[in-house]
């Protein structure tokens, strides 16, 4: 099993007049992300600071980058494009620990 960092950020069908739990989905978003974490797959998660558009951060446990996608891809949000995968960094802890 190996780290990875996952920067996702709104996508088109992001509305910029809403908070991010006001988006459209954001249940059952929210759902799929929580149960994604109670099977220790996402490590930790959530919004990153002041950019021009919303962009989250995820640190993941999966065995490969394929996986990691293929799993995400099921997110609601990433389905009706609300966001968007921007990038994804294999990561080697060095230091503190993860569990």
């Amino acid at each position: 099993m190996g780290y990875f960092v996952v920067i996702n950020e709104q996508g088109p069908a992001w509305d910029g007049k809403r908070s991010m739990r006001e988006q459209k989905g954001w249940n059952q978003h929210a759902m799929f992300m929580d149960a994604l974490e109670a099977e220790h797959f996402v490590v930790l998660g959530g919004p990153l600071g002041n950019y021009p558009k919303h962009r989250a951060m995820l640190i993941i446990s999966a065995p490969s980058e394929q996986v990691l996608r293929k799993r995400l891809s099921e997110d609601p949000w990433i389905r009706d494009g609300t966001l968007s995968f921007v990038e994804v960094y294999s990561w080697q802890v060095l230091l503190g620990e993860l569990q």
